[in-house]
């Protein structure tokens, strides 16, 4: 048997439903996302970690660099390539 809705909340009014999520268009969020670094940029960087393909990774203000032939813990001058949504891959300069 079905259960009875109270008398207050029998004819109260509903807000219609929406299917998906509102968080989709976020006007607040700027459209366009600017990085920390840019193409033909040179950086002077540490190795902190080392990527699936034995590139050595690098953190410019939370933002991956790829710098091939690299150790963890070396310091070395890069030179950014390209640049794309989540990561960078450079050229080891010195």
């Amino acid at each position: 048997m079905p259960r009875r809705l109270p008398e207050k909340t029998r004819n109260a009014q509903r807000k219609p439903r929406r299917f998906g999520s509102e968080k989709r268009f976020r006007p607040s969020r700027p459209f366009v996302q600017s990085f920390s670094v840019k193409e033909n940029q040179e950086l002077e960087v540490a190795i902190d970690d080392i990527g699936s393909r034995g590139d050595g990774i690098a953190r410019v203000q939370g933002y991956m660099v790829f710098v091939p032939r690299s150790r963890i813990g070396e310091r070395v001058k890069v030179r950014i390539l390209s640049v794309n949504g989540k990561f960078a891959s450079s050229e080891r300069i010195s």
